[in-house]
């Protein structure tokens, strides 16, 4: 297998669906035999929990490994939910990392160290960041090939996407020149609200080819799957958020493995 490709999952505006999605296209990624780790750097641990992992003292975290060098594979754990899906977990320890990794050296590259010891074990990581520009989601822009940005179809859908993009070019300029957009994903999608389709032409007006054909609707059952610790094609597969996450992780996989470029080169496992 080649190297995995490095997906960062990122809006610093909360509530927009970026763990609900990171978590869903991984779980999906791994039923179709691709190996995919999600890293959860969120200090709120959402994706962990939700995969039905609260991480103990004696666990190795994405606290660990950013703070303290520990290694990557230390705390990779393999889910119940799919055979090919693991997850570096996160703990609430990472509260207290923005801080902590200022004094220290190559601090936005943390991540894109530890993960290249692993990289060549998955298909595709994705690093499910924080609600934030700061320094954990800067570690996960750094490491990554590509960002994924779910957009919320509501008001002010676009508030706060110019200083992403901002953050990108500054990461691309300084950090990581090959850091490109992998895409712009519609969430919480209200076929029946004249509202949700505004947005939706809205930003594929300002972000021409880069959105998703796929659009993420309102679903009670993929709200509810987070409480049961596990991810939708799980805890409903016939719900239609299940159906729209195996629709939009083709449409991914479309577009990951049209590109052609070394990341990419990814293998299925039966």
């Amino acid at each position: 297998m080649g190297l995995g490709r490095i997906v960062c999952v990122a809006n610093q505006k909360g509530g927009v669906g970026k763990t609900t999605t990171a978590v869903n296209l991984a779980a999906c990624l791994a039923g179709r035999g691709y190996p995919t780790l999600i890293v959860d750097l969120d200090p709120q641990a959402s994706a962990s929990s939700g995969l039905g992992i609260v991480a103990g003292a004696e666990s190795t975290t994405t606290y660990e490994v950013l703070i303290h060098e520990a290694p990557a594979a230390s705390g990779l754990l393999r889910l119940a939910s799919g055979d090919h899906l693991w997850l570096l977990p996160a703990s609430r320890d990472l509260v207290g990392a923005e801080i902590e990794l200022v004094p220290l050296v190559a601090r936005e590259h943390r991540l894109s160290e530890a993960l290249q010891e692993i990289r060549q074990q998955f298909a595709f990581i994705l690093v499910d960041c924080p609600p934030s520009l700061g320094l954990l989601t800067l570690n996960g822009l750094t490491a990554a090939d590509s960002v994924l940005i779910p957009v919320q179809c509501e008001y002010f859908a676009l508030e706060g996407l110019s200083s992403l993009r901002r953050t990108i070019d500054l990461v691309r300029r300084h950090l990581n020149p090959g850091l490109e957009v992998e895409g712009l994903l519609l969430t919480m999608f209200d076929t029946r609200n004249t509202l949700s389709h505004q947005v939706a032409e809205e930003v594929r007006r300002h972000f021409p080819g880069l959105v998703y054909r796929t659009a993420i609707p309102r679903n009670v059952r993929l709200s509810e799957a987070p409480s049961h610790g596990k991810p939708i094609i799980s805890y409903d597969p016939g719900s239609k958020g299940a159906v729209a996450y195996q629709q939009f992780c083709e449409e991914f996989l479309g577009r990951a493995l049209g590109e052609g470029n070394a990341t990419t080169r990814v293998e299925r496992r039966e």
